[in-house]
């Protein structure tokens, strides 16, 4: 049997919280030298002004450059093989490519369209709860709640069918999860590129009223059929695999702290700041994508030249005293603003208003239909899903 890699120092976690090599490391020195998960040497910025600085600056740090990824594909991929997989990927590219692609895309993702979308979203919450009582208990929240919930709302809104999402869903989470070989992860990537090329193709033949056929029709003239493949693919993982772990692992969190879940259940005014702090609180992604300096650089007093990799530790940054008071505490009153769960700067989260949507109606509408919600082994060691990319749970039995 194959034994799993070690994780990598900006993944570990011990529950929800950073390991403690990773908080000393952004106490004492602020960048450490780490390996990323593709086998490259980079440098781990710790601290929260350094990882906003970072992240708010692609002219001096740039998400274009493939060096990070230099194992990604292996010797039997060719350049054009891989410019195809890398086309219409938006955080694959600084600005203006990267302005290109994510200009097409912003209207659909603005807070008043989101707003538009709430009825929908309330609806589809609702059936998911009423799976979920007619269940029965126990029930896995993660495959009855957390999964469906945002695998649907992304499903209607980029026009995927809705009977596939078991075949993405389970492409997905093995795609994301750094314990398989890297040959078996680039087999499923081109499998999902496959998958998104056949639905491309029928919205290119038949544009229809979601997201993909807008593209088509707006757009169809600026973008190439492997752009087309390329933004469908990485809104259908981003759109559903993030607010998905969110649910789940923020459920968990609440479970863990039940005045504050009762408070969240019962006073609507908490709901945004509850939000905002979970995902400060939790930080699910664990560094997003990796920078390479384009010219030499100081941060946090150390001199790191030109052509190095850079990897933001974003817990860390989000766990900072320079942030808040008492940054290590749950406290979902408190909702303060410019955590980088999201991100920072032109690469900020395009979905942020989608996924803030759906977790504000999600989260206060469950802890209503099942005011008795419990962890239904509640001495069990919480299943976590220590390799992946996005950091979450595999299962999380409850009752109610």
């Amino acid at each position: 049997m194959t034994e799993a890699p070690e994780v990598p120092l900006q993944m570990r976690r011990v529950g929800f919280d950073p390991v403690v090599e990773l908080t000393r490391a952004r106490e004492a020195e602020g960048v450490t030298r780490v390996m990323t998960p593709f086998g490259v040497p980079a440098h781990l910025v710790t601290r929260y002004e350094d990882v906003r600085m970072v992240l708010s600056d692609p002219v001096r740090f740039s998400n274009a450059d493939r060096r990070p990824f230099a194992q990604v594909g292996g010797a039997d991929m060719s350049e054009a093989d891989l410019e195809q997989m890398r086309a219409g990927n938006m955080i694959a590219f600084d600005p203006p490519e990267h302005t290109r692609l994510r200009r097409m895309l912003t209207p659909e993702f603005t807070v008043r369209r989101m707003r538009r979308l709430e009825p929908r979203i309330v609806e589809i919450v609702d059936a998911a709860l009423d799976d979920l009582e007619r269940s029965g208990k126990p029930a896995d929240l993660v495959s009855n709640f957390a999964l469906p919930v945002p695998s649907l709302v992304i499903c209607e809104l980029l026009g995927v069918p809705y009977a596939d999402r078991a075949e993405f869903q389970h492409r997905t989470a093995r795609q994301l999860d750094m314990s398989l070989p890297m040959d078996e992860r680039m087999k499923l990537q081109q499998e999902s590129r496959a998958y998104m090329a056949k639905l491309v193709a029928g919205a290119q033949a038949d544009p229809g009223e979601d997201m993909l056929g807008m593209l088509v029709r707006e757009h169809g003239d600026d973008l190439s059929t492997a752009e087309l493949i390329g933004i469908a693919g990485l809104l259908l993982v981003a759109g559903h695999e993030t607010t998905s772990n969110m649910l789940g692992l923020g459920t968990l969190a609440l479970l863990r702290h039940p005045e504050q879940l009762a408070m969240l259940r019962d006073d609507p005014s908490v709901v945004n700041p509850a939000v905002e702090e979970l995902l400060r609180w939790l930080s699910i992604v664990h560094s997003g994508v990796p920078r390479t300096t384009k010219t030499e650089v100081e941060i946090a007093g150390q001199v790191i030249p030109a052509g190095e990799v850079l990897v933001m530790a974003l817990p860390a940054a989000n766990r900072d005293p320079a942030l808040m008071d008492d940054p290590d505490r749950l406290d979902i009153t408190r909702g303060v603003a410019g955590h980088v769960a999201f991100g920072h700067g032109v690469h900020h989260c395009l979905g942020a208003p989608l996924a803030r949507m759906e977790m504000q109606v999600a989260f206060p509408a469950l802890l209503r239909r099942f005011p008795g919600l419990a962890l239904a082994e509640p001495d069990a060691d919480a299943n976590f899903r220590a390799y992946h990319v996005v950091y979450g749970l595999h299962s999380l039995p409850v009752t109610w």
